[in-house]
């Protein structure tokens, strides 16, 4: 037989959901973001020289871009703004007192 959902059970898998939401963060932060897009604006601009024939500029920006930028961006630890004001809220001015 089907258990029957009560508004009291759904309101606290609600607050489950959300005290295990709170903890999960995006990793990524500004400085991620930068150099990700240097990375794309140098894999962009080495296909296109690569499809006008300079072999040598086209290789060299797509290996940066791929075997460098790429993975500084993803490996770089830059916590978002969000995280770092400090424990529960506080500014660190706060903290300075």
């Amino acid at each position: 037989m089907a258990k029957k959902v009560t508004k009291s059970s759904a309101r606290a898998a609600a607050k489950v959901a959300a005290d295990h939401h709170d903890e999960i963060r995006w990793p990524f932060g500004t400085k991620n973001y930068l150099i990700f897009a240097l990375a794309l604006v140098a894999n962009v601009v080495g296909f296109v020289l690569l499809g006008q024939g300079d072999m040598t500029l086209s290789v060299f920006l797509l290996v940066v871009g791929y075997c460098v930028l790429l993975p500084i961006a993803i490996m770089i630890e830059d916590k978002p703004e969000e995280s770092k004001s400090g424990p529960e809220g506080a500014t660190p001015a706060d903290l300075a007192k």
